[in-house]
């Protein structure tokens, strides 16, 4: 099965890092923690370090001190009996504290996240006597007998702008949710946040080949650009991933191509926005109105929007 050699669990980490980004000084993420063997493992534990931070995160407002969360891949089964596996798995959480009852129950959350909505769990726990509640768009909080707050986010439910992380960890993105994750990467501040970007787009790419094909077909600009950058290394690129016995080309261009990612992207999306101001003005929209748009839209600053309203758009050859 394709889905199989897509490793969604370190796209998952990576996404839910970056969606926290505001509040990375309060969290430590402890990716698949074990709680004694190997076969028994938490995908993500999420610790909180001080019980006074506000989690700006909307999927951070169930937290308390440990949270901890199962990912689902598009492939894979969220039903009744992984519902409870992962409780169990919470259970022995608590339980394994250094001291007694150091994990309290009510400082352990747990969260399910899945690109679909678990229709057959849905059903389940209705007719069961547990309250599912939609909390905000994609998130759904399960009450009843259960010892700990739970909740359940379909990435694909989820607000396209605040969440466009987990929501391009899909087998079916759409070509905006793709767009989105590519302008937010030119904002993306260190070392560590580029590390995780990547693994995002790792799995967007391989999960949606054909989709970032035709993103790469669509915008001739974007290709020219590519060719001059790569043009005078390819001699040697080819003849280094030859040598080095590496079967894809492509991929070690991509590679070479990386660093000069946040370049060609802002490129991009100021062309873009570019064409937005000028669909704007030929409909008789005023720069002033324009300039709020854009700025709401694209998150731009003040400064910037002026550069772009007042920069002549690309003509096309």
């Amino acid at each position: 099965m394709e889905d199989t050699k897509i490793q969604w669990h370190p796209g998952f980490v990576a996404a839910m890092n970056l969606e926290f980004l505001q509040n990375k000084d309060d969290l430590v993420f402890v990716k698949e923690h074990n709680l004694n063997t190997k076969p028994l493992e938490i995908d993500l534990l999420v610790i909180k370090k001080g019980g006074s931070a506000k989690i700006s995160n909307e999927i951070g407002r169930i937290f308390r001190v440990y949270n901890i969360f199962e990912y689902k891949s598009p492939g894979d089964h969220l039903d009744a009996d992984v519902f409870f596996k992962v409780l169990g798995y919470a259970c022995l959480y608590k339980s394994y504290g250094e001291v007694l009852d150091l994990r309290k129950a009510e400082e352990i959350t747990v969260s399910f996240v899945r690109d679909s909505k678990p229709l057959g769990l849905f059903r389940y726990l209705e007719e069961n006597r547990y309250a599912v509640t939609c909390h905000s768009h994609g998130i759904y909080y399960v009450e009843g007998n259960v010892p700990f707050l739970v909740q359940i986010v379909v990435t694909k439910e989820l607000d396209k702008h605040a969440h466009a992380w987990l929501r391009a960890l899909s087998s079916n993105l759409q070509k905006e949710d793709a767009l989105r994750v590519l302008y937010k990467i030119p904002g993306l501040d260190g070392a560590f946040e580029r590390e995780m970007a990547d693994s995002v787009l790792a799995v967007m790419a391989k999960a949606n080949g054909s989709l970032v094909d035709g993103l790469r077909g669509e915008n001739g600009m974007y290709y020219e650009t590519l060719f001059k950058i790569l043009e005078p290394n390819l001699p040697m690129l080819m003849e280094k991933s030859i040598k080095n016995g590496e079967n894809d080309v492509y991929e070690a261009l991509f590679t070479a191509l990386e660093p000069k990612f946040p370049m060609l992207l802002e490129t991009v999306r100021n062309e873009d926005i570019q064409r937005t101001i000028s669909v704007l003005r030929d409909f008789g929209h005023y720069d002033k109105d324009i300039r709020a748009a854009i700025m709401d839209k694209y998150s731009l600053t003040p400064a910037k929007a002026d550069e772009l309203l007042n920069t002549p758009p690309a003509t096309s050859k």
